[in-house]
């Protein structure tokens, strides 16, 4: 039994001055593991009444929040109707528009299918009963020649060319005839027009990215003997399947890095043999301390840091076994890389490739320029790395890809500038919840200093993160401190109005879409935050597999693609899968409520990137641009200081000559 001993001496204390009740003086008899003493009167009293103050304040704030949530429920937003439907194909599970917006491309069960958008009629089709295709990404080679990335159910990853009514299989990626050592493609992707893509396959247990150089020029040339000497293909059957296409180049074979565990190097020489030239910071693989000595670090930084440690710092073993995840993304030319030793590439061919793996701190980054050594499967050499504070969640990349914005946890977002390699913004999020997606919005939202609006070396980046709680915010990022966070949405206990699609209209300013679990669909104003119209299906559907829908974006034509299944009775006795999936049409050019979203985006936006000579160009204009407010902010600066030196004291103060004379000004 314990005994609590009062500290202190142990006369009788004085009572204290009247004013406070019985129970509270005598509250260090009810709770005497108190690690703060009672104030004492008059001190109790106005703590009392502060905090009533304070909880009485808290009622109003939440009762006017409530008020405010019910009248918004209570108004009624425009719903728009789908102005077209087209049947669709058995368990139709992915889209793809072309980016000319003339096809939309479908996989399903039976393999692919490619309907006309103007016509909403199927054109061709590639059927094959063993091949059920569950991811599909597309892209333009040349004029009306199309190239097409799918992976089926088995993680079979496939190329293939669509010319007008052909269809040709390039090249299954991760064939093999050992079924032991199959590999299975997780993700595939391609660069626009066709040049790289990459995969991230997984075999045995471990995963790895792959990186590929497409002939695009061979493949062209190939497509155009084929089309011009062969008979063309029949609609609903693989007829070019013996088509020879030249082979695709492994360029780069990224594993995993090993985790930070005791060295084997015996010497400091050792050491700084692994290090190369030491011009840049690597992964810290390469060091001297040994397994015991690495234990009790961690240990100690464990014990001492304790309370600052949350519950998801350590890693479960169930989590430890599984295969850490890869994300990518590539990675255009610009800035002043071609300074630091970078080839010079065509715009818009990507020339580096970022990524970053579950529960990793870091972002890596390899250059794709390098050619392909006589051994393949050497080690790829960092051209750079990323280190955050806390691992990463999400990760987007602006359309010019000069500006990476990293989710991390523990509500942390930061914005890296690829170019200049320094953190471009840093904020610290409510970390009520943990981050599972972000987005940069192509827009302006109405802002002056905006990176489609101003010049490209101080830009405002609007950027969205949604948590996985529902909490949406909207950040409006500038550079260092410049920056700001508007909650959008809060956070809900009702799953079915969690967000599983965000989506920004590049064609409608200040609009994204968002759809639910529930299946309901809506426009937002994310300026406000305020939901301007939602997107309805007729009465016999519903939106398809809510949590994960199958849907696509027409900016072309400003369309937006719904897959919509049919509503069954309960009387009904449900017949095959997907029997009666529609694929429904909404066109945004022909309802009224988008007018005053549909303004004329700046001519900026549609630029990819810049050369080095266009980069100069934009600085020498914005330096001669700002060339007063900066000998403003120079005039500013000389105030203050001559306002701070007449603070000092005389003793310690030097004659200062006249600063009227001697201010500098700046010529350019």
């Amino acid at each position: 039994m314990h005994v609590y001993i009062r500290k202190g001496p142990t006369d009788i204390p004085e009572p204290s001055e009247k004013g406070g009740s019985d129970d509270e003086e005598d509250t260090y008899l009810k709770d005497p593991d108190l690690q703060q003493d009672q104030l004492p009167q008059p001190f109790r009293m106005i703590d009392k009444v502060l905090n009533r103050l304070v909880d009485r304040a808290w009622e109003i704030i939440s009762d006017r929040e409530a008020s405010r949530i019910a009248e918004q429920s209570k108004k009624k937003i425009p719903v728009l109707e789908a102005t077209g439907e087209v049947k669709l194909p058995r368990r139709t599970n992915c889209l793809s528009c072309s980016e000319d917006g003339k096809y939309v491309f479908m996989g399903h069960s039976h393999g692919l299918s490619i309907i006309c958008t103007s016509s909403l009629i199927c054109i061709s089709a590639w059927e094959d009963d063993s091949m059920e295709i569950t991811s599909l990404q597309s892209t333009c080679l040349a004029e009306m020649t199309y190239l097409l990335a799918t992976v089926d159910d088995m993680g079979v990853s496939r190329l293939f060319a669509y010319c007008p009514d052909s269809i040709y299989l390039i090249k299954i990626i991760n064939e093999t005839d050992d079924i032991s050592q199959r590999k299975i493609c997780k993700k595939l992707e391609l660069s626009k027009g066709g040049d790289n893509g990459a995969a991230v396959m997984e075999c045995n247990g471990t995963s790895w990215l792959e990186v590929y150089r497409f002939p695009k020029e061979s493949w062209l040339k190939e497509l155009e003997v084929m089309g011009a000497t062969s008979q063309k293909q029949v609609p609903h059957c693989p007829g070019a399947a013996d088509a020879k296409f030249s082979p695709i180049g492994v360029i780069l074979k990224i594993k995993q890095p090993k985790a930070l565990s005791g060295t084997s190097l015996k010497s400091p020489f050792e050491v700084l043999q692994r290090t190369e030239n030491g011009n840049m910071i690597g992964l810290g693989q390469n060091h001297m301390i040994t397994s015991h000595q690495w234990e009790d670090q961690d240990a100690v930084f464990k014990s001492v840091y304790k309370k600052y440690l949350g519950e998801n710092t350590y890693k479960t073993k169930e989590a430890e076994e599984r295969p850490s995840q890869c994300n990518f993304h590539l990675l255009l030319p610009g800035g002043l890389a071609p300074f630091l030793g970078e080839t010079k590439s065509p715009p818009g061919v990507p020339v580096a490739i970022c990524l970053w793996w579950s529960g990793s701190h870091n972002l890596l980054q390899y250059a794709l320029s390098k050619t392909a050594k006589d051994k393949p499967d050497a080690e790829p050499k960092l051209e750079f790395v990323w280190p955050n504070a806390h691992h990463i969640l999400c990760s987007a990349t602006s359309r010019c890809t000069k500006y990476i914005a990293l989710g991390l946890a523990d509500g942390l977002v930061t914005i890296w500038d690829r170019h200049l390699g320094i953190p471009w913004s840093v904020l610290a999020l409510s970390a009520d919840s943990v981050f599972n997606r972000i987005l940069f919005l192509d827009q302006s939202l109405g802002l002056k200093n905006t990176s489609m609006c101003q010049d490209p070396f101080h830009p405002k980046m609007n950027i969205l993160v949604t948590c996985k709680n529902g909490t949406c915010h909207l950040i409006t990022a500038g550079r260092g401190r410049n920056s700001h966070v508007t909650k959008l949405a809060e956070s809900s206990t009702d799953h079915g109005t969690l967000p599983t699609v965000v989506l920004s209209l590049r064609f409608l300013l200040k609009l994204v879409l968002f759809m639910y679990r529930n299946g309901s669909v809506v426009l937002r104003d994310v300026t406000d935050g305020t939901d301007v119209c939602g997107l309805a299906l007729p009465a016999s559907h519903f939106l398809g597999t809510p949590w994960n829908p199958v849907f696509e974006l027409d900016p072309i034509h400003q369309t937006l693609f719904v897959r919509g299944d049919r509503t069954t009775c309960p009387d009904e006795t449900p017949g095959r899968d997907d029997a009666g999936s529609s694929l429904f049409v909404f066109a945004f050019r022909e309802f009224s409520v988008m007018e005053r979203y549909r303004e004329a985006l700046p001519g900026s936006m549609a630029r990819r990137g810049c050369s080095l000579e266009e980069t100069c160009n934009l600085y020498l204009q914005e330096r001669a641009a700002s060339l007063e407010d900066r000998n403003k902010a120079m005039e500013e600066s000389w105030r203050r200081l001559q306002e701070s030196s007449a603070w000092v004291p005389l003793s310690s103060a030097k004659p200062a000559r006249s600063t009227a004379s001697h201010r500098p000004q700046i010529q350019g």
